[in-house]
């Protein structure tokens, strides 16, 4: 379907063939949630789902988007960069405000795109939308910005123009995925390590709640502002803490007394799962994804109960995975209050698991929620953002 769909779809909608397609791809995160906003560890990976982009650049400063799986369209111009009630094209429209914003030279655009990563499952389409905009942009006006000079300025599109205090995790995922790999990531530093996934016998599945999170209009910021409260507090007492980075659970814990106990309770939620990404990684690195689901578990009751940002339907996606040597671990993945649970398991059960989880879900809900397996490796970075300029196509 991609990326001829889009390619005929601007056509239709511009009356000429794009100049350039880009693919950006949406992300899984094995292990690390919520961490990266606190300057700590994640461990995610770029996966098969993806928005696609038709752009070519306009000789005047007019922007015209068109959102094929909305059946959406939106237009304004550079001297109008305005926040839209519709939602939707903020996260375009952040990308220009950026760039901008750094005094990068830049036109307009004619903009279509479409994808297959479920919106609001916690797999990061808003931030593949980000990605793919600003490295179309990027070489369209031959900025010469560098991978991760736009994964800064995907997450700062999002947190000044969208609103959503987001980290930088699924921008860098988006943008520096690698074959065969998770991507070990410092949050602050934005040095980056890629482990081995030796996927061999064991499947990485997703399974969708089918619930929906809206994160800007959830509890998310309300998290971080929670965490930076515990840092203020522990910065009185100790002043090299800049972050929940650089908080151990026994400085946590001599302070318990004098934070409030919800601020305790998400301060000690970052600090384990920071130490549970480190573990992962060395687990990975000795004897292969199936160590680590008993990690997984681990960060979903953090998540659960420390940090509360699951939500019933995940939990019991979570609690009634089986008891076997078939099964290694599950969590929900993503921002949270709706979305997937990630499920490591062996290949050859996971037809079985299938069939079993959807008809639980369904007597408990009424309704089955969506599965979809990614078992393959993620692709290349040249492969995950891929760049056709003067893409060949036959009028239709």
């Amino acid at each position: 379907m991609y990326p001829e769909s889009i390619i005929q779809a601007f056509l239709r909608k511009f009356g000429e063939t794009p100049a350039i397609i880009v693919r950006a791809p949406g992300r899984i995160n094995l292990i690390g949630e919520h961490t990266d906003y606190n300057e700590g560890f994640v461990l995610p990976a770029a996966i098969d789902r993806a928005v696609w982009f038709a752009v070519s650049p306009k000789d005047d400063q007019g922007l015209h988007f068109q959102a094929l799986d909305l059946g959406a369209a939106f237009q304004t111009n550079l001297k109008n960069l305005e926040k839209s009630p519709l939602g939707w094209p903020n996260y375009l429209l952040g990308c220009f405000s950026e760039l901008l914003r750094d005094g990068h030279q830049i036109g307009g655009a004619n903009v279509v795109f479409s994808g297959d990563i479920p919106v609001g499952a916690g797999l990061s389409s808003s931030a593949a939308v980000e990605s793919g905009m600003l490295f179309a942009l990027n070489e369209l006006y031959q900025l010469s910005l560098s991978r991760p000079d736009l994964a800064r300025l995907a997450q700062r599109s999002e947190n000044n123009f969208v609103g959503m205090n987001c980290g930088i995790m699924d921008m860098f995922a988006s943008l520096m995925g690698r074959e065969g790999c998770a991507l070990k990531l410092d949050c602050r530093s934005l040095q980056h390590e890629y482990i081995p996934l030796n996927v061999q016998d064991t499947a990485i599945l997703l399974c969708d709640t089918g619930v929906k999170h809206q994160l800007v209009d959830s509890a998310y910021n309300t998290r971080r502002q929670e965490c930076e409260e515990g840092v203020r507090h522990l910065q009185r007492i100790y002043p090299n803490v800049h972050s929940l980075r650089d908080v151990d659970i026994n400085m946590l814990h001599s302070e318990k007394n004098h934070l409030r106990e919800v601020v305790f309770q998400r301060c000690k939620y970052v600090v384990e799962e920071n130490g549970r990404v480190e573990s992962a990684c060395k687990a990975l690195k000795e004897k292969g994804l199936p160590a680590i689901g008993s990690l997984l578990y681990a960060s979903h009751e953090g998540l659960k109960n420390e940090y509360q940002v699951s939500c019933p339907e995940l939990d019991f996606l979570v609690d009634h995975t089986p008891d076997s040597l078939n099964f290694f671990g599950a969590r929900m993945v993503g921002g949270g209050f709706g979305g997937c649970t990630i499920n490591l398991l062996k290949k050859d059960a996971v037809e079985g698991f299938q069939t079993y989880i959807a008809r639980k879900y369904r007597e408990k809900w009424g309704r089955r929620g969506d599965l979809g397996g990614f078992r393959k490796p993620p692709r290349s970075p040249r492969d995950h953002t891929l760049v056709q300029k003067n893409p060949p196509i036959q009028k239709i």
